[in-house]
């Protein structure tokens, strides 16, 4: 310092010569074929045609590189307090190994950090698909207590839908659907930025040390024992000292992030799955070979079906126009509401045995007799209702005597007539045949006997 006092260096003088254009050189080095030499070439001709003095090549590479090394450098972002966190799979995977065959399985590593106290939460799962990515979001805030204000994920598929446009990604339904649930807001990070989200890929980084690394030579059979040996890893990991701070990613956590997350809602959420589906002609839909019903104004509509374990909605352009529980067991149940029936299936709906039986009662025993033979005929009475008013609706056509009689014939022959064997019988006449020969015995009942006068012949 003394000798610059004493003996001050004069100014350098500015450098004559002309210096290049960066960002033109920025954007002309991402052409395929076009490299610093040929940039520099073209810098010459226009120094000689301008009449300025150039810079030598390897001067030239010298500026370029310390203009890329300003464009890279960084800012610190102070982060507030339950403000932000950062979700990613780490890089390296865990092993589960099968008890019987010896055979090791990849468990991917989700890790949560949020921003402030880089408090992380870490969870194995078999796979990177998306019932495994929300089930880990919704253990990772249950662990927490409470819900950051931001959510910033990877570019992975079960975050975002790669339409191919990266500057405007669009967030995968069920990931929002997710986020709405939980009040956050989703800011993917950019496409090869990992500085967008440093605490998480700091952490990746440390947790592979801390936790996977440090698991590596202990062997663990099933997923939930890997869990368990993961969890307890994390507890020393979040209870280890900052070097360069005070307390821990836990004390900073419990004291002053923790309390100013948003509050968990009152039921956790429910993963969900969206579908599309036709509304058939019998105005339900197919689901998993489960059949619901849908307003029967909708028939031939295309639908969007949101699927949960335990409920089925239904949506017509965004619009919810049924729900129903969820059907489990045997295939090919049906869940319908009346209300989504037309009227005239509605008044069906109506009837049951017991009607049946004492409607059949009125007209005459047999016609009783008859339609309790057809309810018994079928493993699920439902399955005969309609035999039972296609019976019972034959009085319009003949009369109700008719109808008795013709049950009475029937059932001299069966014990269980069917509706074809009535209906037959009234088609042919037979009951009117069985009424006159009962009229005639009335009037003369020895009709059939020889009397005194036939002997006198």
């Amino acid at each position: 310092m003394l000798e610059r006092l004493l003996f001050p260096k004069a100014a350098l003088p500015a450098s004559p010569r002309k210096m290049p254009d960066f960002a033109y050189i920025r954007r002309e080095l991402q052409r395929n074929g076009v490299n610093k030499k040929l940039l520099w070439t073209e810098y010459l001709e226009e120094c000689r045609l301008s009449g300025e003095m150039p810079l030598m090549y390897s001067q030239f590479c010298y500026y370029i590189q310390q203009d890329e090394q300003k464009r890279r450098a960084t800012m610190h972002i102070d982060r507030k307090p339950g403000e932000q966190v950062e979700v990613d799979w780490a890089g390296d995977p865990a092993y589960i190994t099968d008890p019987d065959t010896g055979e090791a399985t990849k468990a991917f590593v989700f890790v949560g950090v949020l921003s402030y106290s880089q408090y992380p939460y870490v969870e194995a799962f078999l796979n990177e698909q998306q019932a495994a990515w929300i089930t880990a979001h919704v253990h990772m805030y249950e662990y927490f207590g409470g819900v950051a204000k931001l959510l910033v994920p990877d570019n992975c598929a079960t975050a975002v839908d790669h339409s191919g446009d990266w500057s405007d990604p669009r967030i995968n339904a069920v990931y929002h659907e997710m986020a709405e649930h939980y009040g956050c807001a989703i800011i993917p990070a950019r496409v090869r930025a990992p500085k967008d989200k440093p605490n998480v890929e700091g952490s990746v980084g440390k947790i592979s040390t801390w936790i996977t690394a440090a698991l590596r030579n202990e062997q663990f059979f099933s997923l939930p024992e890997l869990n368990e040996a993961i969890r307890e890893k994390l507890y020393d990991f979040a209870h280890k000292p900052f070097q360069k701070r005070e307390g821990s990613r836990y004390s900073v956590f419990r004291e002053e992030e923790q309390p100013l997350l948003n509050p968990l809602p009152l039921h956790p959420y429910e993963l969900a799955e969206w579908k599309q589906a036709t509304v058939q002609f019998n105005y339900h839909i197919a689901i998993d070979s489960m059949y619901y019903s849908v307003p029967f104004e909708y028939i031939k509509r295309k639908v969007d079906v949101r699927v949960t374990d335990t409920v089925v909605e239904i949506f017509y352009k965004n619009t919810r126009i049924a729900s129903h529980r969820r059907l489990r067991g045997r295939k090919g149940q049906y869940s319908t509401i009346t209300e989504h029936m037309p009227t005239d299936h509605q008044q069906y709906l109506e009837w049951n045995g017991d009607r049946f039986r004492k409607w059949s009662a009125q007209i005459g025993p047999n016609t009783g007799a008859v339609v309790h033979a057809i309810l018994s005929s079928q493993r699920v009475e439902q399955q005969s209702y309609r035999s039972c008013m296609a019976l019972l609706k034959l009085t319009e056509k003949y009369s109700e005597p008719r109808l008795e009689a013709a049950c009475k014939l029937a059932l001299s022959y069966t014990a269980s007539p069917s509706y074809k064997n009535i209906k037959d019988i009234l088609a042919s006449g037979r009951d009117k045949t069985l009424a006159d020969e009962a009229h005639t015995a009335e009037q003369n009942p020895h009709a059939m006997t020889r009397g005194a006068d036939y002997y006198r012949r």
